[in-house]
């Protein structure tokens, strides 16, 4: 077996190593709105539940050149957002949302998406998500070597739940009707596909 030292690597090299490796990795499309009202739209799949108890989940920002995303800019101004579940229904046009566009200028309205006011919190999330959380932000955490920060870990609680009614009887969600994408690495995805079941020992 190969066994490769991590710090003899580049950064685009553990990259590349970590989202090959690790997968697939769920989608988060997330909603902010920034100090001027222009709603920012990014998808990460760098996310995950934290805890159910509370309900908490987490996305990573990674920084470019040392910069601050404007998701997570935003959400350290606002302690607001909303996250979606990507599926195979509105994938293509969340791609678009991450295009490098100027603050000012909103992802929703080149991707052709439409808003959808939230209940709890003053940030709007996405009508096309079968699944979308209101989130405020629990906890903040800055990553990186040394002194540079290179990525935010935003840890958010779940607020409120938002989901489509016929994914949704008696507590369970219909994964198969729910069609979520998942990441792979460079630019391939994947569909939910065969699942199967093996019993927990007790």
């Amino acid at each position: 077996m190969l066994s490769i030292d991590p710090s003899a690597q580049t950064e685009r090299e553990n990259y590349k190593f970590l989202t090959g490796s690790i997968i697939p990795r769920p989608i988060a499309f997330v909603t902010t709105q920034s100090s001027n009202g222009i709603v920012n739209a990014a998808p990460f799949s760098y996310f995950n539940i934290v805890s159910a108890n509370p309900p908490m989940i987490s996305i990573s920002v990674q920084r470019k050149s040392g910069e601050m995303k404007d998701t997570a800019r935003n959400i350290m101004e606002k302690k607001e957002f909303v996250i979606h579940i990507v599926d195979e229904d509105n994938v293509e046009q969340v791609n678009m949302t991450a295009a490098n566009l100027p603050a000012d200028e909103s992802e929703i309205e080149v991707a052709k998406l439409m808003l959808t006011e939230s209940e709890k919190i003053s940030v709007p999330g996405v009508k096309e998500a079968k699944i979308r959380f209101e989130c405020i932000l629990e906890q903040a955490i800055s990553i990186g070597e040394g002194e540079e920060t290179s990525t935010d870990l935003l840890i958010g609680k779940v607020v409120q739940y938002h989901i489509e009614d016929q994914l949704y009887d008696k507590g369970r969600i219909d994964p198969h009707g729910l069609k979520a994408v998942s990441r792979l690495a460079g630019n391939d995805y994947a569909k939910l596909g065969k699942t199967f079941t093996i019993a927990r020992p007790e």
